[in-house]
């Protein structure tokens, strides 16, 4: 009866990406939902941050961002894919915004999946109280968990928000979540000096169960986005960093003892 009342719940997306090798182990179907507390300077889905749907132009188009949902619906375009699930050790993504946002969407959609032997990921930062994450934890096998900085009023700066939460909220999923890796946006000017990237990677080092950390170099590939909302892109035109100085931070990173790789 529960897994008949997970399917009519409803939840708000912007987007669905089939056949990703990326955000979780083996092939993946990425739902990307709408909404997150967090404003961060780089993010390249601007149009993820506001649950309201919006219009953005692309391609000189104009474009309506953002659908309502049920979870039934979108199972059905995420069970397509099954067989490949099961070749590769794939399944399901959410991913946003921030899916927490969506808790009770999210909680229905992944349980859903379970329920159905589909493997299951989240991408998150674990900005929202703990009671509206811990009901998801039984149904995630991956979480994967952006820690930006460890300096509170510097992670505020740049995204909105403090860390304390975040952390704290990192330091109890950790300890019962059946995988977690820790990634971080490595931002020129914001986090991508050794002594910042090093002390992520004690942080991550902490956490029990945490033996993995990947390091995302920024990137501008958002940028479009920004004009076609209408938005200042408040990274103006810093580059991304190279492969030297990513190689560099994978190498401080890695004295804490966690494995580290570049992307993930």
């Amino acid at each position: 009866m529960e897994q008949n009342k997970d399917l009519s719940v409803k939840g708000r997306i912007f987007d669905i990406q089939q056949f990703s090798t990326h955000d979780g182990p083996g092939i993946r179907t990425i739902v990307f939902l709408k909404g997150c507390l967090l404003r961060c300077r780089w993010c390249c889905n601007p149009e993820s941050q506001e649950y309201a749907i919006q219009t953005m132009i692309r391609n000189g188009k104009s474009e309506t961002i953002g659908r309502d949902v049920t979870v039934g619906e979108i199972f059905e375009t995420v069970k397509k894919d099954l067989i490949y699930y099961r070749r590769s050790g794939g399944g399901l993504t959410l991913s946003g915004g921030e899916m927490l946002c969506q808790s009770d969407f999210s909680l229905a959609l992944l349980r859903t999946c379970k329920n159905y032997g589909i493997n299951t990921a989240v991408e998150t930062t674990l900005s929202t109280p703990f009671d509206m994450i811990e009901p998801l934890i039984p149904y995630v096998d991956t979480f994967l968990v952006d820690i930006k900085h460890m300096n509170s009023a510097k992670h505020e700066e740049f995204t909105t928000m403090k860390n304390e939460l975040i952390l704290q909220n990192a330091r109890r999923v950790s300890a019962v979540a059946k995988r977690f890796v820790v990634r971080v946006p490595v931002i020129p000017g914001f986090n991508d000096t050794p002594e910042e990237i090093g002390a992520i990677a004690e942080f991550a080092k902490s956490l029990k169960g945490v033996e993995e950390m990947n390091l995302l170099p920024y990137h501008r590939l958002g940028y479009d986005k920004y004009v076609g909302l209408g938005r200042e892109y408040k990274m103006g035109d810093v580059p991304s960093p190279d492969k030297d100085k990513m190689q560099s931070l994978k190498s401080v990173a890695e004295r804490v003892g966690i494995k580290v790789n570049i992307g993930g």
